[in-house]
């Protein structure tokens, strides 16, 4: 179970801190042609989504790797999990079906590295 957690959780931390990175540096016109939903959303909150990301990738990762509070790895995939439902609402609202097949495979893959990360507790 700690191998297919750590695959699972490197894989997730990879996208978060690419995605979320961009989110927190990036001007809007920037992100607009890879997230077309920005120019619905106030740029503080994209901001705010985006260090959200950035903090849920590393408490996947250094919790458990340093064995300080492995439980925040637990709470970090739930709150990517929570940011995938929120990207789903917005993706459907915005008449986008098409494109919420990413959202629904991180919002899996984050309720895997909880469930996977209940094994240390």
């Amino acid at each position: 179970m700690d191998v297919a957690y750590w695959i699972v959780a490197a894989l997730l931390a990879l996208f978060y801190l690419y995605a979320g990175g961009k989110k927190v540096v990036q001007s809007q016109e920037r992100l607009q042609p890879m997230m077309g939903w920005v120019d619905r959303v106030p740029m503080p909150l994209v901001r705010v989504i985006g260090t959200l990301e950035v903090l849920g990738a590393a408490g996947l990762i250094l919790p458990p790797l340093t064995g300080i509070a492995p439980w925040l790895a637990i709470a970090a995939a739930v709150g990517l999990v929570l940011i995938q439902v929120g990207g789903t609402a917005v993706h459907l609202s915005r008449g986008e079906a098409q494109v919420i097949w990413l959202n629904i495979v991180l919002l899996l893959a984050a309720a895997a590295a909880a469930w996977l990360g209940t094994t240390w507790l």
